[in-house]
């Protein structure tokens, strides 16, 4: 009997072991690929471990889980947190619950959570106006009632001006949306309906928010000398000169004010200024290699080169080749940036003091 006993026992103990061995086996496959869910039996789909495991890596193997875990809020969670459509095979019960779907609008900033949400939810102005603060387009799918409601489409453009995108015309048109939408995202002035592009208030408050706003304008307001430098000082972008009318490519302070932001706007400036100095000491003070675009008188003057050289080493590429003999300018290049010497005249490549500061020696 205690023989017996004792087979039945390792029996036991090997199919353990072995059961054991193929759930590692399974939880392996389904960390390579979620979907492999799909294809192991009942019994794992089951299990929480490899469910979790196979939705972490692909949020719709949910799609191939046990109903029971459907319902589970961890697995779900985890699932729409690498997919906002699993949420699609979630159970309806949690579809429903308000708590839920706020946890999984800030798991996955995906518009699908509100797509797949319960109706009763896409009426729900706090849970719409989370969805639409991840994503703009979540308002797509907002209950037909909180499209119509101006109270609830301020809200909506004040948490992310771009779900001006997603309103009705008749917001497009309405100045106060416009500018609620722009003062939170300049570039929703792309969306606002033809006669506030042409609204100076509106279109100053875009590109205060986003220079780059300038390119929604109207072309009359892209004129005007007021809305063209409030968007070159609001902005970083090497384009901003291009969208602002090309008179304004000659005009010395808007110029100024474009390469004091981004010193390669010089690219974009008219050729008169890329001979003056103010202009182009201030393009290569923010960004040295902005002496590209000077003109080739500059390239010659050793403040201008210098002052290009000590932002960025690598400039002493676009200075006049009487410039890469001297020894200060190189030195300077080298100081800031070793690889400079690359373009350092060969009469100072082997100069040990140049060598040493460029870290070569």
């Amino acid at each position: 009997m205690k023989i017996l006993t004792l087979i039945l026992f390792l029996l036991i103990s090997i199919c353990n072991a072995t059961d054991l061995s193929y759930k590692q086996s399974v939880l392996a496959d389904v960390k390579q690929n979620g979907y492999a869910l799909e294809y192991v039996s009942d019994k794992f789909k089951k299990d929480k471990e490899i469910v979790l495991a196979a939705v972490k890596q692909n949020g719709n193997a949910l799609k191939y889980a046990d109903d029971s875990l459907k319902k589970d809020k961890d697995v779900v969670l985890a699932a729409v947190k690498q997919d906002g459509n699993a949420l699609e095979y979630a159970d309806d019960s949690l579809k429903k619950d308000k708590e839920f779907i706020l946890a999984a609008v800030k798991q996955n900033g995906s518009a699908s959570i509100l797509e797949y949400a319960d109706d009763s939810l896409k009426k729900d102005k706090d849970v719409v106006l989370a969805a639409i603060k991840q994503n703009s387009y979540a308002l797509k799918y907002a209950d037909d009632s909180l499209k119509k409601d101006k109270e609830f489409i301020l809200a909506a453009v004040k948490q992310n001006g771009s779900a001006l995108e997603y309103v009705s015309n008749k917001f497009k048109k309405d100045k106060e949306v416009v500018l609620a939408a722009v003062k939170q995202d300049g570039y929703a002035l792309e969306y606002a309906d033809d006669s506030l592009k042409k609204d100076k208030e509106v279109v100053l408050a875009a590109v205060k928010q986003n220079g780059n706003a300038l390119k929604y304008a109207d072309d009359s307001l892209k004129k005007d000398k007021d809305v063209v430098l409030a968007a070159v000082k609001h902005n970083g972008d090497v384009y901003i000169l291009t969208y602002a009318d090309d008179s304004f490519k000659k005009d010395k302070e808007v110029v100024l004010a474009a390469v004091k932001q981004n010193g390669d706007a010089l690219e974009y400036a008219d050729d008169s200024l890329k001979k003056d100095k103010e202009v182009v000491l201030a393009a290569v003070k923010q960004n040295g290699k902005a002496l590209k675009y000077a003109d080739d008188s500059l390239k010659k003057d050793k403040e201008v080169v210098l002052a290009a050289v000590k932002q960025n080493g690598m400039a002493l590429k676009y200075a006049d080749d009487s410039l890469k003999k001297d020894k200060e300018v190189v030195l300077s290049a080298v100081k800031q940036d070793g690889d400079a010497l690359y373009d350092a005249d060969d009469s100072l490549k082997k100069d040990k003091e140049v060598l040493k500061a460029a870290g070569k020696l």
